[in-house]
């Protein structure tokens, strides 16, 4: 394992749904590296969350293993961060409250929670914003504050699940770029699930493109583009037609799905 920051291996999972078996992951491996940034991209329904969540240890697989910093993933860890799409920050904290609630759970002292609190509130521009509950903050800084709560427990590994998809475009690009200077920083290994295909494509390093139901691997490709990449160059908009062409594929299949699934009815 030691090769792979992430080792996931033959991971199939099955749910039951009204008396039926749904495959929503089909014989997936992938190898992630220490310091990779990997996108998991396609269409809603190819499994992307549901294999972030088998890396959280939230919904492990049916069968398959998944291994997380060399050690066999069955439950949450410590070296598994996870943000979501929807903040889940604690509404009667204050910004830096929430950013220090897993310190304190830890057990550490209150001098080394302040310490890390400000390094990160300075860090993601919260300063002035310590005091602050999250009703009054935009939905950027919500977000802000949820990341800044995962690099407080100084995860290795981060998980982020459509972490910038309710927000505005501006709002968006800022923080596909702080994230972007966080990781080149601090040399997280992050999994982002995203439906954007040129969201992929600024972020990444590598862009896992998944199939509709079940979801398996339909193309893993690295991103050979230097940062910061351009959005109107000719090689970004190169690749946005490739990885459009394929994720229109599995859309076109999940609708001819639905319409012979609809003609047996």
């Amino acid at each position: 394992m030691s090769a792979s920051h992430i080792s996931i291996r033959g991971v199939n999972k099955v749910f039951q749904t009204e008396g039926r078996a749904v495959i929503a992951l089909h014989n997936i491996d992938l190898e992630i590296p220490q310091g990779q940034f990997v996108c998991l991209l396609g269409p809603s329904g190819c499994g992307k969350s549901t294999l972030l969540n088998a890396v959280a240890g939230f919904a492990p697989p049916t069968s398959g293993t998944i291994h997380a910093d060399g050690q066999l993933v069955s439950s949450p860890g410590p070296e598994r961060g996870m943000v979501f799409q929807e903040y889940a920050l604690f509404p009667w904290m204050t910004v830096a409250e929430n950013v220090g609630f897993g310190l304190e759970i830890k057990g550490q002292s209150k001098a080394r929670i302040a310490q890390t609190v400000e390094q990160l509130l300075a860090m993601l521009s919260l300063s002035d914003f310590r005091q602050r509950y999250p009703k009054d903050l935009s939905g950027g800084m919500r977000q802000r504050v949820a990341i800044a709560r995962v690099l407080a427990l100084d995860s290795p590994i981060m998980l982020m699940d459509e972490p910038f998809g309710a927000l505005d475009a501006l709002t968006r690009r800022n923080l596909q770029d702080e994230l972007l200077r966080i990781w080149a920083e601090l040399k997280k290994t992050i999994i982002f699930v995203t439906h954007s295909i040129e969201e992929a494509i600024y972020l990444a390093d590598r862009i896992v493109v998944m199939t509709y139901r079940p979801g398996t691997v339909k193309r893993d490709l690295l991103v050979d583009l230097a940062r910061l990449r351009d959005p109107a160059s000719a090689e970004f908009n190169a690749l946005k037609r490739e990885l459009g062409q394929l994720v229109m594929e599995e859309q076109q299949r999940h609708h001819h799905e639905e319409l012979r699934a609809a003609a047996v009815d």
